[in-house]
């Protein structure tokens, strides 16, 4: 929470009300002057009600505005679609100079706060909501250079099948591995800290080793890691699916887990997808 930051630093911080637009502005302004500008708010309203301000003077003037955009995805599961962002990676990638970062755990993204302060111009980090389990250890020396350098982080090796995703579905990702390894299938998983710059050669690689790609995000899949996967994978043979929102908004809902069934962001469908890739062969 940005107000911890604030109780130990006050001279540093800045609470601008709900006003992302103005939020953006008064960053813009910091990094103008020299400073490091850290901002955040709804993942929605971060990348969304503020894109003019994001675009027109932070992203074109390169400046060190770096964005962090909270309950990404569904994870604000009881404010509905107002307030779910399945399009944020989208925006955010599609903008010149933009760098997105997407970790799924927690020292995944104090890595991500660390990589965006050492990088010139704007940078996007797409937080979740709830708590993730923590699938990297804290100073993996490894894990930190494959962060630092925007590759994937490899999690798992498998033979038949690889599955890449980001946020929240890493975690996923690892339970449907876990399925398909009872089902005799070879499941490997890559945590993929970068939708941009997109470890378009390294996926190209994981595919070359494999019999097919599962992609898993909780973003729209237009925009999102399915599109950036397909892309690099364009002049492959390996066959690719994915799982993903289809181009829907989301809903309220009562708590996270029956939302993510409905829009078959699990495990389980994971594993299904992975299965009738490999039984297509």
């Amino acid at each position: 929470m940005s107000v911890l930051f604030g109780g130990r630093f006050p001279e540093r911080y800045f609470n601008v009300g709900i006003a992302e637009q103005n939020m953006l502005s008064v960053a813009a302004g910091l990094a103008a002057a020299g400073k490091t500008a850290f901002c955040g708010s709804f993942s929605v309203f971060a990348s969304g009600r503020a894109y003019d301000q994001i675009r027109q003077t932070i992203a074109i003037g390169r400046l060190n505005v770096k964005i962090c955009g909270s309950s990404a995805g569904l994870s604000d599961f009881g404010d509905g679609g107002t307030h779910q962002s399945v399009e944020d990676i989208a925006l955010m990638s599609a903008i010149p100079s933009m760098t997105v970062l997407t970790p799924w755990d927690a020292p995944g993204a104090r890595m991500a706060v660390r990589v965006a302060a050492e990088r010139e111009g704007p940078v996007f980090i797409r937080l979740s909501r709830h708590d993730l389990p923590e699938l990297i250890p804290e100073g993996d020396g490894d894990i930190d250079k494959n962060i630092k350098s925007f590759e994937p982080v490899l999690l798992k090796k498998g033979g038949d099948i690889f599955i890449l995703a980001h946020g929240c579905m890493v975690s996923a990702a690892m339970e449907a591995a876990e399925m398909l390894e009872k089902e005799g299938v070879s499941a490997g998983v890559a945590g993929i800290g970068a939708m941009k710059p997109f470890p378009y050669d390294c996926v190209r690689e994981l595919a070359e080793n494999v019999k097919g790609i599962i992609t898993a995000e909780d973003h729209n899949y237009i925009g999102g890691l399915a599109s950036a996967a397909a892309f690099a994978l364009r002049q492959s043979k390996t066959p690719m699916d994915y799982v993903a929102v289809e181009d829907v908004f989301g809903q309220s809902a009562r708590s996270l887990e029956p939302l993510m069934a409905h829009y078959g962001l699990t495990a389980e469908n994971i594993a299904v997808k992975a299965l009738e890739l490999l039984n297509k062969r």
